[in-house]
């Protein structure tokens, strides 16, 4: 009996402990299945905003600052209160957000900012000292843009291209750095189209591209609009197929 009742105390100590650790909310969550929805095909964009606006959150409970990314803005909020793996966030504007950790999940309620979403931690985190977003564009370009590509046309035909998720890319004539874009600016240029940022050097420009299943077209990036207005990218020539292998 003796015996049995110690056992049942070291199971419930553990299960105690267990337990703490899985609400712990510390460090850094990822919207994955904004990143599996893009996988799948189809516009990227469109998939991050069916699945966000929110794509990334940074919790530091020590130091009550809780930061969220959506891939254009940052919001640094202030922990009003943490507990039980339960956050209440307050940030600039008179808005506050609501953090709960539910098993391997991160969620975050919804509100009048958004609807409810949820999050994971990264596999392979961005390095210490990232800015914000870091970890969920390093997994985003790993899952869409990951593997090895054929140029099928264009420059360089017949050669691989890697496209790595630090954002440089290996291959693709005349550029060795790429950086999708996610909202923003960009997103505005580019309106409906998917585009994309290509340099070497540090010298470049956007581009447009579509991906469709394990092909993806790079276009030239056309402004339609007049010298005084916003830029309007359209897709222009196309300068590469590339096909995944």
């Amino acid at each position: 009996m003796r015996s049995a009742l110690a056992l049942s105390l070291l199971a419930a100590i553990l299960s105690g402990c267990a337990s703490h650790a899985d609400r712990n909310p510390d460090g850094t969550w990822i919207n994955q299945i904004a990143i599996d929805a893009a996988v799948k095909g189809g516009n990227l964009r469109e998939a991050l905003l069916a699945n966000g606006p929110n794509l990334e959150w940074q919790v530091n409970t020590k130091a009550s600052q809780a930061t969220y990314s959506n891939g254009f803005e940052l919001g640094e909020g202030k922990i009003a209160s943490a507990a039980n793996g339960k956050l209440h966030i307050n940030f600039y504007g008179n808005f506050s957000e609501d953090l709960t950790v539910d098993g391997d999940e991160l969620l975050q309620a919804a509100s009048d900012s958004g609807p409810e979403q949820h999050f994971e931690r990264p596999e392979s985190p961005a390095p210490e000292g990232a800015p914000p977003g870091s970890s969920f564009e390093k997994a985003l370009y790993g899952a869409y843009m990951g593997g090895k590509w054929t140029i099928v046309s264009g420059d360089g035909q017949g050669g691989i291209v890697q496209f790595l998720p630090d954002g440089s890319v290996q291959g693709l004539p005349d550029n060795d750095r790429y950086a999708l874009c996610l909202a923003g600016d960009c997103a505005a240029m580019s309106g409906e189209y998917d585009s994309m940022w290509l340099e070497k050097n540090e010298q470049g420009n956007p581009w447009i591209f579509a991906r469709k299943g394990k092909q993806l077209e790079i276009f030239q990036a056309v402004n339609e609009a007049e010298s005084d207005q916003m830029p309007q990218l359209r897709p222009g020539q196309r300068r590469w197929l590339l096909e995944q292998k």
